[in-house]
């Protein structure tokens, strides 16, 4: 296929050449590169939703049923569900075929499963491009629910417009948030599986904490919405507050949120491009054999074997 070829069909809204560029995405094969740059100038559209949590607290059920709302409201959706990996395969555990089955059929729903693949920060390192492919779909909004690793999960302030922290009551997330730090990057806190003994006082609890926080008067304030997701209770406020929030941020912030992801994005792709660059030059020069050697003998130190690196690595050819 000629370079340049599956940008051009999905921005003609092919639906196989969008699921044939994700796969080539997370399989790291190099072609992927071309189509992403005759993308990029066609993103920037759609409203990324983050979805993040710790593990059990039904993150799953509650995109299934946001989808369904977002449908309702005539919304076009991408979801991107991110999975831990399988030992066996190197691919997600729960796949799309597994979860939100009833969405399959819909042509306004668009879903793809990935494995982090050891990646930390609750993503995969795929799921920024995999999120920009969606965009240039069309999709007025992209789903991301992380696959919930506690502290990690921070990472999805970094690619998400509006950030949604789900708890449940009776497990102690609440202590958890406020160790892993979600409370600063929260715009909504759902307290899910409401029915259970302890919701209210989840709520509470998670309310006095954001009352701790300094807010000026054109900042957004957190809000925390009660949800039984499995029930379809309160999934219509969940979404109600998200676009409230996408309303809150405007042209002005949402630019400079659009900004900020896509400086953490460059940061990443140059870090990794350096990465490759500086080893393969340490290798051919035979220079990383002897680095290895002298600090396994302790007769370099971690320090000075940087230094000498970094003066091989940056060496005129």
């Amino acid at each position: 296929m000629n370079q340049g070829a599956l940008a051009e069909a999905i921005l003609r809204g092919e639906v196989r050449a969008a699921a044939r560029l994700m796969r080539d995405i997370d399989d790291e094969i190099p072609s992927a590169r071309e189509e992403l740059k005759a993308l990029f100038p066609h993103t920037g559209r759609a409203h990324i939703i983050g979805i993040t949590g710790s593990p059990g607290t039904g993150k799953s059920t509650l995109v299934d049923h946001i989808i369904q709302c977002l449908r309702q409201r005539q919304r076009t959706v991408g979801v991107v569900a991110v999975d831990p990996t399988s030992p066996f395969t190197g691919g997600a555990i729960l796949g799309d075929r597994v979860r939100m089955q009833r969405h399959s059929t819909d042509e306004g729903v668009f879903i793809r499963s990935l494995a982090t693949r050891g990646h930390l920060g609750g993503l995969s390192r795929s799921t920024h491009d995999i999120v920009d492919v969606m965009d240039a779909m069309g999709k007025d909004v992209v789903l991301v629910e992380t696959v919930g690793v506690g502290q990690d999960e921070v990472e999805i302030v970094r690619l998400a417009h509006t950030n949604i922290v789900v708890l449940i009551p009776g497990m102690g997330d609440e202590i958890q948030a406020i160790k892993a730090g979600i409370l600063e990057v929260g715009d909504i806190f759902v307290v899910n599986k409401a029915d259970r003994d302890g919701a209210d006082k989840t709520v509470r609890e998670i309310e006095i904490m954001l009352e701790m926080n300094q807010y000026g008067p054109e900042d957004w304030r957190p809000v925390v919405v009660k949800t039984e997701a499995i029930h379809h209770r309160g999934l219509e406020e969940l979404v109600d507050q998200v676009e409230r929030h996408r309303t809150f941020l405007g042209d002005r912030l949402w630019s400079k949120r659009q900004v900020n992801r896509i400086q953490g994005k460059f940061m990443e792709i140059l870090r990794d491009l350096l990465y490759q660059e500086g080893m393969a030059r340490l290798e051919k020069s035979g220079l990383w054999t002897d680095l290895l050697e002298g600090l396994a003998a302790r007769s370099t130190d971690p320090y000075s074997a940087a230094e000498k690196a970094l003066a091989e690595i940056l060496r005129p050819i």
